[in-house]
């Protein structure tokens, strides 16, 4: 009789702590976006890095705001942080606009290249996840650790939170079962991290796609990147690394 009374309480504390679980379908969240600047330009550009790395910054900062309702998103810069102009590094990719329908499974991306601006419409690009054990508290949700691969080569680990029912995370990146609070892609030598979610009163009329740009697809797109940083090396393959996300 004792043992069944045991059972019967730890059945009850178990369905009331997953009453008291709150899950949202709303979401603004701002993300920090940290680039190791010494090991990137080591890769980039071996003998360069040599001549100029007392002058590379530690690592490069910058900020982003994440937008969500149900199954629509928007992903674009948020608060500017001071640039030195002197500074021989320039950041990639760090103005793009992703508006996101996961109904749909398509986005629509503004991405800022050189002096040409494209407006990027495909399906959502497509990334093999495995999800492990390992957990984190980011953003004060707790999180769960998937690895994923996408285009077959490119590696990326994130941190996810089922409580916040979005497929959705930062750049292009989706998929999971929960949102994205926390990524990394080791070959860009790149993180982005959430540093503030906010679940109540969402400006959800802020979710929309950008208009202004060359119209195109992200085949076409890459390509005509490629194109044109086809003598540049090894730098020029980062530099397409960074806008294929």
């Amino acid at each position: 009789m004792k043992k069944t009374i045991l059972i019967l309480t730890t059945l009850f504390q178990v369905c009331l702590l997953q009453a008291q679980t709150a899950f949202f379908s709303q979401v603004k969240i701002e993300y920090e976006k940290t680039v190791a600047v010494p090991a990137l330009f080591r890769e980039m550009e071996p003998s360069w890095f040599e001549r100029i790395k007392d002058r590379l910054p530690q690592e490069s900062k910058s900020y982003f705001e994440f937008i969500a309702d149900n199954d629509k998103s928007v992903f674009k810069p948020g608060k500017e942080m001071p640039y030195d102009p002197r500074s021989p590094y320039q950041p990639m990719a760090d103005k793009n606009v992703v508006y996101t329908d996961y109904s749909t499974s398509t986005s629509i991306s503004q991405k800022p290249v050189f002096e040409e601006t494209f407006l990027v419409t495909d399906s959502l690009v497509h990334i093999k996840w495995k999800i492990t054990n390992d957990t984190r508290v980011i953003a004060g949700f707790e999180c769960r650790k998937a690895i994923g691969i996408l285009y077959d080569t490119i590696a990326v680990f994130a941190f996810y939170s089922d409580q916040i029912m979005i497929p959705g995370g930062p750049e292009g990146i989706q998929g999971l079962p929960g949102m994205i609070l926390g990524m990394g892609i080791p070959r860009l030598h790149t993180t982005w991290f959430a540093t503030k979610v906010e679940v109540n009163n969402v400006p959800v009329s802020l979710i929309v796609p950008a208009k202004k740009g060359k119209k195109t697809n992200r085949t076409d797109m890459l390509n005509t990147v490629r194109t044109a940083m086809k003598d540049w090396s090894s730098y020029g393959q980062k530099m397409l690394l960074a806008f294929m996300i």
